[in-house]
């Protein structure tokens, strides 16, 4: 067995783990190159649900509840919604590993490195969140992101297109205002955890878009032209402004590519 599917098999072990300790465990354990099983069967298969903490409680996304920022237990359910945004990244991660095979080892670093940073920024949050009285685990949240993955889940160019290139350069332009609105309530400490994660994520646009890219070329397609087909194809009307120009910029999106999105 390779040491590619050998990492696949263990990303999918990491995608089903229950627990952040566990995905966590996993996720370092992958860094090692360990083998698999020699009888391991690591065929992709569609997964309807990655593994989560039994504590959730999944709700439809009009029935979660806007809070105030100016208060602690407001403020707390805004980290518990973002810290639940990092799980779910955490697994679009490590499904980006197992699903997609077959190419080159830089792809498979990259989401590596991804997944163990994703994993970090949940953590912050969780700590951030205990000191305001809370763990992950007491609010209400919803599936959106997986069921997102699961339209993506048999093409790398759409998974590329929709998960880095959407939902997560998204955040890139929401999260700036996020920190304004903490410290405007003087929250500085989450204010600086979300400073931290914003940093981060314009890499993980960047390794998006890095592959979205490689995936466009093998399929001899214009990346902007594709990527507009595919946005009005999969999730019309859901990228709209404004943007953050400057970090999209920084994370590779080009000026044509930012004129279409507009």
């Amino acid at each position: 067995m390779s040491t590619v599917s050998a990492l696949q098999y263990w990303a999918h072990k990491a995608l089903m783990a229950r627990s952040m300790e566990e995905k966590s465990t996993l996720i370092e354990r992958m860094g090692r190159a360990p083998q698999a099983p020699a009888d391991a069967d690591i065929a992709p298969i569609k997964i309807d649900q990655p593994g989560y903490p039994d504590s959730l409680e999944f709700v439809h996304p009009r029935s979660l509840k806007q809070r105030r920022l100016s208060t602690e237990e407001g403020r707390a359910c805004f980290l518990h919604a973002i810290a639940h945004i990092e799980f779910n990244a955490v697994n679009l991660a490590l499904d980006a590993i197992y699903r997609f095979r077959h190419l080159p080892d830089a792809y498979y670093t990259d989401w590596l490195r991804v997944a163990a940073e994703e994993v970090c920024h949940h953590q912050l949050l969780v700590e951030r969140m205990r000191e305001l009285g809370c763990e992950y685990g007491d609010f209400p949240v919803h599936k959106g992101l997986w069921d997102i993955a699961n339209m993506s889940d048999e093409n790398l160019m759409i998974r590329m297109a929709l998960v880095p290139c959407v939902l997560e350069a998204r955040g890139l332009d929401v999260t700036p205002s996020m920190i304004e609105k903490l410290a405007a309530v003087g929250d500085l400490r989450s204010a600086r955890v979300l400073q931290i994660i914003l940093d981060q994520e314009v890499d993980h646009v960047a390794t998006g878009i890095r592959w979205y890219t490689f995936a466009c070329q093998n399929e001899n397609v214009d990346p902007v032209d594709q990527f507009v087909e595919l946005l009005e194809a999969n999730l019309p009307n859901r990228v709209h402004g404004p943007f953050n120009i400057a970090q999209r910029v920084q994370a590779g999106f080009t000026a044509e590519w930012l004129a279409r999105l507009s």
